[in-house]
């Protein structure tokens, strides 16, 4: 049963971390609950990467393996950002990362799967949550459109691939 959580909890999870960045950008989120949300990913994350190490050490898997490492060590950095009430800088390599790191693990991965895995739709996934990034940086200009927009794309671009992960 804890194999099945492993491999499908990512498939709510995923959209609900891009939900809970989005509605904090927007301001209905506040840094107190974005706290709680970034210290509840910090377990996850580092409770999936320990459960899951010796079944990801080859090909995409050990792609993902290390978008966990690096993306708990950014979410832990983001945490401690929340927390000591640190610069928004932090928060924004926060969320690059955890747009960039994905997308590259993505794209990875749908130049290893066979065409049965369906690896249009990682690469497409991959490909979103690269424009997403730069649609993003609209972000720093004062384009609500944008950070809605590229923090979507992210969302729908990792979203689609982890559905697709779960299913194959």
């Amino acid at each position: 049963m804890l194999r099945r959580v492993r491999e499908t909890a990512p498939v709510g999870l995923v959209p609900a971390a891009w939900t809970v960045v989005t509605l904090a950008h927007l301001g209905t989120v506040t840094e107190e609950t974005l706290l709680i949300a970034h210290v509840v990913m910090d377990v996850l994350l580092l409770a999936f990467a320990a459960l899951s190490w010796s079944d990801m050490t080859e090909g995409a898997l050990r792609a993902w393996r290390t978008v966990l490492v690096a993306g708990f060590v950014f979410t832990l950095t983001g945490t401690y950002g929340l927390a000591a009430g640190g610069p928004t800088t932090v928060l924004a390599v926060t969320v690059y990362a955890w747009m960039l790191l994905p997308a590259a693990a993505l794209f990875y991965t749908g130049q290893l799967v066979p065409p049965e895995d369906g690896p249009r739709i990682y690469t497409s996934g991959a490909i979103l949550s690269a424009v997403g990034a730069v649609l993003y940086l609209g972000t720093y200009v004062g384009a609500d459109v944008a950070t809605v927009g590229g923090l979507a794309l992210v969302g729908v671009g990792q979203t689609a691939g982890i559905v697709n992960a779960a299913v194959q």
